[in-house]
């Protein structure tokens, strides 16, 4: 424990991030705390009782053994198998309330269920320090997680505010994109390969299958991981596709084991997946940017500011065109595109995900002119205005509890 804390390890920066990740968990138990009566909805009410179902051995969620009452299933009105969620997907959120019995009118039964999703959001709030920390230094990291914890947005997917279970495949998303990165890099090493990639390999594939696991539609990232892959590694593209297929591979064995390694029906769901719900048409639709841009700003006011002024830097400061902070650009481009082209998906995953990876690239632009311009002055007024989003997003929510 002592060679764990120690001052290269935990110091005042880890210190100062968790302090954000406290004030993120407390702020999602606030929201928890005053869940309005009759905020269960049959729907969610479904999708734990088949993920209870599933643990304690009573078929396989998202599938038609997984229905208890077939005929009076919400879910059996669109498909028998889901085309949107494998099994974990209803595991995760079922989990706490398969050890522990609780009755859905009761307190607990809230707490019970929205744990692992505050838990995943921590994990990706910390996520997204570690990687824009490594990016842009302490000053992007700070700027990267203080925008996440007060991201209303964030908060309500990570505490399922009349919000579906999101946060789990945003964080799988997010570490699959990151590695897929790290690994690339280290191709440039003059070591074998497989052997030397093997620990990002299998992270790359827990990662996929936690992705595309919360949702098929996520399997859309993989050729983008692996565009990246080879723009960052051109000479060994060998390599690259052994690695990103290996990490597929890993992370389909992990999403059969979630059908409790039902290979019939594994394939049936599989057969009757629906990745992509999109229509190209929606592209020539004025009020589906709109929509869009209502999305990202509900994430905190201060992306109208930091998120324009920061792709404007980026486009003229020739200084800030690098992979570091092209790439989450481009990934949340990437993301909002989809969510354009799907207008009509409630509670989409691809407004979160854009949302997050601008997190990312916004802070590698404050991070780039805190270098550049009078750092003491930079400091003082990204500060400022982290302070007063914080303040802005604090208000809002203990409004609610009044």
């Amino acid at each position: 424990m002592g060679t764990f804390f120690n001052r290269g390890r935990f110091g005042t920066p880890q210190l100062l991030a968790g302090c954000l990740l406290l004030a993120f968990i407390a702020q999602c138990a606030w929201l928890i705390a005053h869940q309005p009566t009759g905020a269960i909805s049959p729907v969610e009410l479904a999708r734990v009782e088949e993920g209870r179902g599933q643990w304690h051995d009573h078929g396989i969620a998202g599938t038609p053994t997984g229905l208890l009452n077939p005929a009076e299933s919400i879910r059996m009105r669109g498909a028998p198998y889901d085309p949107d969620h494998s099994p974990l997907w209803y595991l995760i959120e079922s989990a706490p309330v398969a050890l522990v019995h609780a009755d859905p009118e009761r307190a607990v039964w809230f707490w019970l269920t929205r744990a692992p999703y505050v838990f995943i959001g921590a994990l990706l709030g910390a996520s997204l320090w570690y990687v824009s920390r490594r990016l842009y230094g302490n000053v992007g990291g700070y700027t990267a997680l203080a925008l996440y914890c007060f991201s209303p947005a964030v908060i309500r997917a990570s505490s399922l505010w009349f919000s579906p279970p999101n946060i789990a495949g945003a964080w799988g998303t997010f570490g699959a994109v990151f590695t897929a990165i790290a690994v690339a890099h280290t191709l440039y090493a003059p070591r074998e390969v497989v052997w030397w990639n093997w620990q990002r390999i299998l992270l790359l594939g827990i990662s996929l299958a936690l992705a595309v696991g919360s949702d098929f539609s996520l399997v859309l990232i993989v050729p983008v991981l692996l565009g990246l892959m080879l723009y960052l590694a051109p000479h060994r593209a060998g390599a690259v596709v052994a690695i990103l297929g290996t990490s597929v591979a890993v992370g389909l064995a992990l999403i059969f084991a979630s059908y409790f390694f039902h290979p019939g029906l594994f394939a049936h769901s599989v057969g009757n997946a629906v990745f992509f719900r999109g229509t190209w048409a929606a592209l020539r639709l004025p009020e589906v940017y709109l929509q869009v841009g209502r999305e990202i700003l509900a994430s905190g006011p201060v992306l109208a500011l930091m998120g324009p002024a920061s792709v404007l830097i980026w486009l003229f400061a020739r200084r800030s065109r690098y992979f570091g902070n092209s790439a989450p650009l481009v990934i949340a481009i990437f993301f909002m595109l989809l969510r354009v082209v799907s207008p009509h998906e409630t509670g989409s995953i691809y407004s979160l995900l854009g949302v997050i990876f601008l997190f990312v690239f916004v802070a590698g632009i404050v991070a780039d002119l805190v270098e550049t311009l009078n750092r003491e002055l930079g400091l003082a007024v990204i500060a400022g205005i982290l302070i007063a989003n914080a303040a802005w997003d604090l208000t809002g929510f203990f409004a609610i509890g009044r």
